[in-house]
């Protein structure tokens, strides 16, 4: 569905692409991991159209991703960050219908979607009437995913949606969201830091260092076929602690 041919993207004195090439294909899962500062979440802006590489290629369905086609993209693009990104002066059920309201959606349909989502994300019904500040940390990360569903999306794109949460949350809600794109087998781009949420969400993973692409492949792939020191290194670094608990 995505594609990145010889992606450059600077930001001032820091290159956060250095010619990176990826492509993303439809209808299944692809993590995007490394240490902050890798460049996963720029790829994630690019992808959604938010900046523009400095040089190279951002191709939507095979064909280059310009102005005319960021309305379309955002309209089947569904968008989550870390915080939720919640409008805090408005309800969870207004955050989650305003773009279907603004596109003129029939109220019918517009509550019927709610009610569907609101069982897909396993949020209680009385919370959709609390204003974010009201829901606990799970419960915001659960109705923007709501929001991001809304209009029925192509593609999911989340950048460490979990990462705020306390492990407990955290663990409980990456089985769900798990579940949740398994049933939808919509296209997934997920950016995270941790190893351990890419081996509960499975498909591609994609590791990055320094603006690059080091390795790509299966989990497996990277545990037990690394191409390069770092990947072993990388890989190491995140079962450390656990190594360290069970001793």
């Amino acid at each position: 569905m995505f594609a990145l041919r010889g992606v450059r993207k600077r930001f001032g004195a820091v290159e956060a692409l250095g010619g990176v090439d990826l492509d993303i294909p439809t209808g299944q899962m692809t993590v995007l991991i490394g240490s902050s500062g890798c460049g996963k979440s720029t790829v994630l802006r690019l992808l959604l159209g938010l900046i523009a590489p400095d040089s190279g290629s951002v191709l939507l369905d095979e064909s280059p991703l310009g102005p005319a086609q960021l309305p379309s993209l955002r309209r089947k693009t569904g968008y989550v960050v870390q915080d939720g990104g919640l409008f805090p002066h408005l309800t969870a059920r207004r955050n989650v219908t305003l773009m279907a309201e603004h596109l003129g959606h029939a109220a019918a349909a517009v509550a019927a979607r709610v009610a569907e989502l609101r069982e897909l994300a396993q949020l209680p019904a009385d919370a959709l009437d609390r204003y974010p500040a009201q829901l606990s940390g799970g419960q915001r990360q659960r109705v923007a995913l709501m929001r991001a569903l809304m209009l029925d999306p192509d593609a999911l794109l989340l950048d460490e949606p979990l990462a705020a949460l306390d492990p407990i949350i955290r663990a409980e809600l990456q089985t769900d969201l798990g579940a949740v794109f398994a049933r939808l087998g919509k296209t997934v781009v997920l950016v995270t830091h941790d190893l351990g949420e890419a081996a509960v969400f499975g498909g591609t993973v994609v590791l990055m260092r320094a603006g690059q692409i080091v390795q790509s492949g299966t989990l497996a792939d990277l545990i037990h076929r690394p191409v390069d020191p770092f990947v072993t290194r990388f890989v190491s670094a995140q079962r450390r602690p656990l190594d360290g608990e069970r001793a």
